[in-house]
């Protein structure tokens, strides 16, 4: 299964620095990263992680959006 994350950091490079200092975080919800993109003309990010663990990547989102900006997630299987 796949998670798809979509936000817009109020300001990206403090979000990159917390972003890439929480790996361990993540790997403990279940995610792995796969790619991260920014836009080409501002701050919003798209990342897609490999989610192993529903529930643990659920909580993870949860607890990133009571702390950060607002998360759009979207779980996917291929097709």
């Amino acid at each position: 299964m796949h998670l798809l994350l979509h936000l817009t950091p109020p300001d990206y490079d403090a979000w990159k620095r917390d972003f890439d200092a929480s790996a361990e975080t993540r790997m403990q919800a279940g995610l792995t990263l796969m790619q991260l993109w920014r836009a080409a003309l501002g701050p919003e990010v798209t990342a897609l992680f490999e989610a192993n663990d529903r529930k643990r990547a659920e909580a993870w989102i949860d607890r990133e959006s009571a702390t950060g900006p607002k998360i759009e997630a979207r779980f996917l299987r291929t097709a």
